[in-house]
């Protein structure tokens, strides 16, 4: 079995896990520096990718609140996820109470960033 090597990371990066998905493909999740104040989801979005990230989906979130919620204000941010029955919906993570819900995407939530890389 591969031992994990965690990558190298720029300053202000927080090594966060390495996660694998349902057809075996295992990636690295790094979270990035710098928090976005209120943003529609649209906004969020746009604001990840200009810092050369995306929004973490909600099992990435998951893994923020478990190992590092200190990170994070204790307010609801974006995922990156639209809800599957509600296509003007995102899911959310609350770092408060650890919940997580969906919100219309035109309310303004925080964001923060992450970054994946393959594991080699």
């Amino acid at each position: 079995m591969q031992q994990l090597q965690i990558p190298p990371l720029s300053d202000g990066e927080i090594y966060i896990g390495a996660i694998g998905d349902q057809n075996g493909s295992v990636h690295h999740i790094i979270l990035l520096p710098g928090d976005n104040d209120d943003a529609t989801f649209a906004a969020a979005l746009a604001w990840a990718k200009s810092i050369g990230g995306d929004l973490p989906t909600r099992v990435e979130q998951a893994m923020l609140w478990e190992r590092h919620r200190d990170q994070l204000q204790g307010d609801w941010y974006w995922s990156s996820e639209t809800h599957h029955r509600d296509d003007s919906s995102a899911w959310y993570q609350g770092f408060t109470s650890g919940t997580q819900g969906n919100d219309h995407k035109t309310n303004t939530l925080r964001a923060r960033a992450v970054r994946r890389l393959p594991f080699a």
